[in-house]
């Protein structure tokens, strides 16, 4: 074979070796590309994502400026009072109005509480918060709350209270979030449905004064609702000793007899 056929032979097969490193060079950029282009379309999703969380956030959010409604009392005037205000036993009471456990306490305490409370010897100091809601999602605590405290506007909020938990949904049911269903249930109680309730119910007037109302009840060491509280002590949560009405009908007699002159 010639020097000039030797010669032609390795220059074809450099000339294919260089076409394959160009062709190699070529998929890499292009696999560079793809993979470049798909970190960028994750990024996107996931900022689309954590906009779509902080939105949904932010809808939770009450505008406007935070209104007690009518007679709310104690720190911040986060609490509603129900009885005489010389009572010497205070009976304190966290709830959340989609909460099956407050149900039950108010079916189990509640003629013994309003007994007490017509007979001046307790008062109580009501708490709403909106547990349920953060918990299964939803806003049937929140607008519960609201318009219960419209009816504390309207001087109504003990009954109105009793019909909530009277006609309260399964914990899974959000039909508290229902402002038509909650004005409906206000039909029950004789003279609370007015345009001014009407409309505090629908604007959420007290929205802003319950989400402050929960703030302040999770920040706190209490662990869920309900809580009960007797003249502060934590008087509901000892499984080990249950709460029944007669030793809260029995605990509030004796704090009226010490604090009667007498002691009778």
């Amino acid at each position: 074979m010639s020097d000039k056929n030797r010669e032609g032979k390795r220059s074809a097969r450099e000339r294919l070796q260089e076409e394959r490193d160009r062709e190699r060079s070529r998929d890499k950029r292009k696999r560079a590309l793809i993979v470049g282009a798909a970190g960028v379309a994750v990024l996107g999703i996931a900022a689309a994502i954590g906009v779509a969380v902080s939105s949904t956030g932010s809808d939770d959010e009450a505008e406007g400026p935070v209104v007690a409604p009518t007679g709310a009392n104690g720190e911040d005037s986060l609490a509603i009072p129900v009885g005489k205000p010389a009572a010497p036993s205070v009976l304190t009471v966290y709830e959340d109005f989609r909460c099956p456990a407050c149900a039950q306490f108010e079916r189990g305490f509640r003629s013994t509480v309003h007994e007490l409370e017509r007979a001046g010897r307790l008062r109580a100091q009501y708490h709403l918060v909106t547990i349920i809601d953060g918990n299964l999602g939803g806003r049937g605590s929140l607008n519960a709350a609201n318009a219960a405290a419209c009816a504390q506007d309207a001087g109504k909020f003990q009954p109105y209270h009793d019909v909530l938990y009277d006609n309260q949904p399964p914990e899974q049911n959000d039909a508290f979030a229902n402002k038509d269903y909650l004005i409906e249930l206000a039909g029950k109680v004789p003279g609370l449905v007015t345009d001014t309730f009407r409309t505090c119910v629908e604007d959420g007037s007290h929205d802003a004064w319950v989400q402050k109302a929960n703030e302040a009840f999770t920040s706190s060491n209490r662990q869920g609702t309900p809580t009960v509280l007797l003249n502060g002590k934590d008087v509901y949560s000892n499984q080990q000793d249950p709460l029944t009405p007669q030793k809260l009908r029995k605990a509030v007699e004796d704090a009226a007899k010490s604090a009667s002159p007498t002691g009778q």
